[in-house]
């Protein structure tokens, strides 16, 4: 099937429940709001822990995981749903903190965030090496390590942050520590691609929807649209087509992350905004589209539900979904705690 030739609507593909392996739930009333959405979508999530505090230790991560629980739709099936959750480190998370994590079975990972290269990450870690007696015993233990593998070095262009990254942090990090086993977290140009795709076995990436499916003009030809403002910032063109070859290559290498990250109007639409595209409402059917561009929607079911639970040593989800090839659109907003939120397409049509 060619990238010409879309499915006819009303067509129907049934696929295996997907996970999503990168998730802002956010904190307080507006978690509820958003589990409404990701738990029609996913059986299973990885909560990402940069929350106000941190999430840097394993009482913080457990209380913030009875949280996201306690926050499910009332009229969910029991156990249908599960978070799996992440210790933001630092450069003085401990070993024993790791042992520790990873014992409860609810810990599935750490997560790095370079000092000031997102949304609540000033508490991240400011010199990798520091970080190498808790990243010993990840690797011992077969723990996993998510990485948002962008420099925030004052000076290097917002563009290039990813390649800067991979050269100075990746490499150097998998020489030293060749069997820990690693996610690059939504990947966003070729650098990365192609690098994964060299990298040992143990070295995967997640991908999201938006990046697969917008290049930079989408955030400023026309106007700033604050809404596609997220980071990895959006790339070139040449870098969304390299994801999407990716994506639909069949390869185990990449998995779906939608780093989808709910932001309030007033801090989206704003004099400086916040970074951050919110998906949760549709991401399974925005991979799907863009699958079906690249004539590829027979290695979705891979992508969005086999790829990464067996990265994580999880066991496939037993439920299936099924999407209809039928347009619809998405509303303006979504309530968001004591706010609303404007998703991506927001007021546009979705083609599942």
């Amino acid at each position: 099937m060619s990238s010409q030739t879309p499915v006819p609507e009303g067509t129907k593909i049934t696929i295996t429940l997907p996970d999503d392996f990168h998730h802002h739930f956010r904190d307080g009333p507006s978690t509820a709001n958003v589990l409404e959405h990701a738990t029609q979508q996913f059986g299973r999530a990885i909560a990402m822990p940069n929350l106000r505090p941190p999430v840097t230790t394993t009482e913080r991560a457990l209380a913030y995981r009875e949280r996201i629980l306690s926050s499910l739709p009332k009229d969910l099936p029991h156990g249908s749903f599960e978070p799996l959750m992440t210790l933001y480190l630092t450069d003085n998370t401990s070993p024993d903190e790791i042992r520790k994590a990873f014992a409860t079975g609810h810990i599935k990972a750490c997560k790095y965030y370079p000092a000031g290269a997102t949304t609540n990450s000033d508490a991240g870690v400011t010199d990798v090496k520091k970080t190498y007696p808790a990243l010993r015993v990840m690797d011992e233990i077969g723990m996993i390590l998510c990485i948002h593998s962008e420099v925030s070095t004052p000076g290097i262009d917002i563009f290039d942050r990813e390649p800067v990254f991979i050269e100075q942090i990746i490499k150097p990090l998998v020489k030293d520590m060749p069997n820990l086993k690693i996610v690059m977290e939504h990947i966003s140009t070729k650098d990365a691609v192609d690098y994964v795709m060299s990298a040992p076995e143990n070295i995967k990436a997640s991908i999201t929807c938006h990046h697969l499916l917008y290049n930079r003009n989408a955030l400023l030809v026309g106007g700033i649209r604050p809404h596609y403002y997220c980071l990895p910032i959006l790339k070139r063109e040449t870098h969304r087509q390299a994801l999407l070859g990716a994506a639909t290559s069949g390869s185990n290498k990449f998995f779906l992350g939608t780093d989808s990250a709910p932001h309030a109007v007033e801090v989206k639409e704003a004099a400086c905004g916040c970074a951050g595209a919110y998906t949760a409402h549709c991401a399974v059917q925005l991979y799907a589209e863009a699958f079906e561009s690249m004539g590829a929607l027979d290695k979705l079911e891979a992508f969005c539900s086999f790829h990464g639970a067996d990265h994580y040593q999880l066991p496939r989800n037993t439920q299936k979904i099924t999407l209809e090839k039928k347009a619809w659109i998405v509303p303006k907003r979504y309530s968001f705690g004591l706010s609303q939120l404007v998703p991506i397409r927001a007021g546009e049509s979705v083609a599942w």
